[in-house]
């Protein structure tokens, strides 16, 4: 004989089931944003420490680039050792500040988009989860520098200008923004914008593009050797 089960007893499994899922759900955007931090942080500390190793470099190159000097190797370390004996070891380091204020934001920014175009590129292309295709992975690439570049390329320019500059010309990076507006036109902040950003598609792109295809000639191996 069949024994008749209440109705409210028999919901209980369902209800249980509904209130188990629910944490998995609600956990997603969650784990995205911490995704989105850790990609910004990551990002805006490999750049802050590469663009410092390679100040002294920088600088160098800048102050090439804005006079009549001929560039060459032994000129270039010629002027390294002056402005040492000049100005001392960490004057190598001028406007290295306001080139953080500069590549923080800007690799954080280039790693962070970097990421979600791969995954709208994929999702659009049908690679989701997956190594996307030549042209998508440098097309990812491309679109991130080119973010980057456009949100950050004031703070670009104040840093080669603090660069090359004598420290009594500006106080600190708020003042070359205010003296750059007041005396030269706001026009002056993008000065140089549409070569930059034709320079930066092609370099991104190739970047990325170089990164995204040796790691998955890297997993390759190692996803056959798991299967095997």
């Amino acid at each position: 004989m069949a024994h008749h089960v209440p109705d409210h007893q028999r919901a209980i499994p369902v209800a249980q089931a509904s209130v188990l899922t629910l944490p998995a759900s609600s956990s997603q955007p969650k784990d995205l944003r911490q995704r989105w931090m850790d990609t910004l942080l990551c990002g805006a500390f490999a750049g802050a420490v590469a663009k410092t190793a390679i100040a002294p470099l920088d600088r160098t190159k800048i102050i090439f680039q804005v006079s009549s000097k001929r560039f060459s190797a032994k000129e270039a370390l010629r002027l390294l050792y002056c402005t040492y004996m000049k100005d001392g070891f960490l004057s190598l380091w001028r406007g290295n500040s306001a080139t953080m204020v500069r590549v923080i934001p800007y690799a954080a920014i280039q790693f962070c988009s970097h990421d979600q175009y791969k995954s709208l590129l994929g999702a659009h292309y049908g690679f989701q989860g997956k190594a996307l295709p030549p042209l998508p992975r440098f097309l990812a690439g491309s679109l991130a520098g080119t973010t980057a570049a456009m949100l950050t390329y004031p703070l670009d320019m104040v840093r080669a200008r603090m660069a090359v500059t004598a420290r009594e010309m500006y106080s600190n990076i708020l003042h070359v923004f205010v003296r750059i507006s007041q005396e030269e036109g706001v026009r002056t902040l993008y000065r140089g914008f549409t070569p930059t950003i034709l320079g930066v598609i092609p370099y991104a792109g190739i970047t990325f593009f170089t990164y995204e295809s040796l790691k998955k000639l890297h997993a390759a191996p190692r996803a056959a050797g798991v299967r095997g």
